[in-house]
């Protein structure tokens, strides 16, 4: 890892390592720069992304494009109702000399990869919660701390519910981004079965180490922030709030219940680093409002008033903005 003079310094690296982390996957990612924008910004803030979208928008291709260009260790997990929690965090089993062994589960990767997490049932999807929050696990009162950097992609399928079991509140809270993937345009389409349907196959150059992932997840972390900036990114997670005193009055009309805390802390860590791929040292109320509806949309609860009349979550957003 190179040292670096300064943070002036340290931040136009991390501009530069963005960029051509950027145009690396690109290659292989057609069409969906937001997308992979929001899931980098996830990574380099320590946190957790939901991708919610239809079967076979390239969801898995991404993170596992994402988890070479990194030079990251990367494990798919399939969620399905019989998965059991010993499935992902591993389990402990008797030796050739009869003592117990810890056996490492899937979730000791840098990336894991949760397909269709809705499909397990609450008991083993909770089994990702002290992975995803402490970053170890627990197992036989043993503590098992993760590799780092470390990073969840869960997905949904927003279509297809039977058979499902939605995520509960305190999981779903943990989660920096839910991310919407939408379908390519014609255009990118046709180039997507251009690439994808001929014999030549395009290859992921590793442009990052671990290492300095690590040091640019600790840089984000010293970017100074404003008073201003903390303040209105407090008020708009307080907005969110039903019959509270800070609740805007489209939240009191359309919400069962608003935001946390870690809406407010998530809002400001994601703000430092869009500022500073978008060249600025310090991050202004604009980068909050850039990502604040991947960050809202999922910790936002709407009422029967709001579903009766189609009112969405990201229109709500909008409104508080």
């Amino acid at each position: 890892m190179k040292e670096f003079k300064n943070e002036v310094e340290a931040a136009k690296a991390l501009k530069t390592a963005y960029e051509t982390l950027k145009a690396e996957i690109s290659k292989v990612i057609i069409g969906q720069d937001e997308v992979v924008k929001l899931v980098l910004t996830s990574i380099f803030c320590q946190g957790h992304s939901l991708l919610v979208g239809v079967p076979g928008l390239a969801k898995t291709l991404l993170i596992k494009s994402i988890s070479n260009a990194l030079n990251l260790s990367f494990n798919r997990i399939q969620f399905t109702p019989d998965l059991m929690p010993s499935d992902i965090l591993g389990a402990e089993t008797l030796d050739n000399e009869r003592n117990f062994k810890f056996i490492k589960g899937p979730v000791f990767a840098n990336i894991i990869l949760a397909d269709e997490i809705n499909r397990t049932p609450p008991k083993t999807q909770s089994a990702l919660l002290e992975a995803m929050q402490e970053y170890a696990v627990t197992i036989a009162g043993e503590h098992h701390d993760l590799d780092m950097p470390f990073f969840v992609l869960a997905t949904q399928n927003p279509i297809e519910q039977e058979g499902t079991y939605p995520l509960p509140e305190a999981q779903l809270d943990r989660f920096m981004f839910n991310i919407l993937l939408d379908y390519p345009t014609y255009e990118q389409e046709i180039d997507i079965v251009k690439k994808t349907t001929g014999a030549k196959q395009t290859k992921i150059d590793t442009v990052i180490s671990k290492e300095e992932i690590v040091e640019f997840q600790k840089l984000i972390k010293e970017v100074p922030v404003a008073d201003n900036v903390i303040e209105y990114a407090v008020k708009l997670v307080q907005k969110t709030r039903p019959g509270t005193d800070a609740a805007a009055e489209i939240s009191n009309k359309y919400l069962e219940w608003g935001a946390g805390p870690r809406g407010s802390q998530y809002l400001i860590t994601g703000a430092k680093f869009n500022a500073l791929i978008t060249g600025k040292f310090s991050p202004d109320i604009e980068d909050v409002q850039v990502i604040a509806k991947p960050i809202l949309r999922h910790r936002i609860l709407r009422n029967f008033k709001a579903e009766a009349e189609s009112v969405t979550v990201d229109y709500i957003i909008e409104q508080l903005l």
